[in-house]
C-alpha cells in the first residue's frame, strides 16, 4: 500500500491528500515544540531546502505523546516554526503515533510497514517516490546524519 493514498489535515485544518508528493521521497517526522530533540527543525528544514528541487520533502506531523511535549494549538506550533526555525515545509495537524482507536490512519501503515512505531518525538520514517517505506530511523539520528542521508539520496535515485 501506498502512504500517498491516505488524506490527512494541514496544520490549518484542511483536508490534504498526501497523493500530492506521491512521485516524491518523503520524510515523515512526529515532531514536538517543546523537546530535547526540537533543535532537529532546523536541519529538517535545511534537508527541506537543499533537496526539494529534487524531489523531496519533509513532512512534519505534532505529536503530544511523549512527554506532554507539543502542548501547543495549531496556531501557537506555526508561530513557533515559524519564528524559531524559518518552517517551509508542510505541517498537518496534531496527530497520534501510538497504537489505538486515535491513531493516525498514516502511523498506522508506517508502523505496520516499519514493525516499528516512534518511541518519542522526532521518529523518522523515509518513504519512497511509490509511497513505500524505505527505512525508519529513531528521533537520536539527526538530519545530518550520514545513515539517513545515504538512504535519502538512495531513495532519490529510483525511478517513480
Amino acid at each position: 500500500m501506498s502512504i500517498y493514498q491516505e488524506t490527512v489535515r494541514s496544520l490549518n485544518g484542511e483536508p490534504k491528500r498526501l497523493s500530492e508528493y506521491a512521485g516524491k521521497v518523503t520524510l515523515i517526522v512526529n515532531v514536538a515544540s517543546e523537546c530535547g530533540f526540537t533543535p532537529q527543525y532546523a536541519g529538517l528544514q535545511k534537508l527541506h531546502e537543499s533537496l526539494s528541487s529534487r524531489g523531496f520533502s519533509v513532512l512534519g506531523f505534532p505529536s503530544n505523546e511523549f512527554g506532554g511535549q507539543e502542548p501547543g494549538t495549531p496556531e501557537q506550533i506555526r508561530a513557533f516554526c515559524d519564528s524559531r526555525y524559518h518552517v517551509t515545509f508542510p505541517l498537518f495537524e496534531k496527530i497520534h503515533t501510538k497504537k489505538g482507536a486515535e491513531q493516525s490512519p498514516v502511523y498506522k501503515a508506517l508502523g505496520d510497514a516499519a514493525g516499528k512505531l516512534p518511541g518519542w518525538n522526532f521518529g523518522k520514517y523515509l518513504v519512497g517516490r511509490d509511497g513505500a517505506l524505505r527505512a525508519f530511523f529513531e528521533p537520536d539520528v539527526t538530519p545530518s546524519d550520514p545513515k539517513l542521508l545515504s538512504a535519502i539520496e538512495s531513495a532519490l535515485a529510483e525511478k517513480a
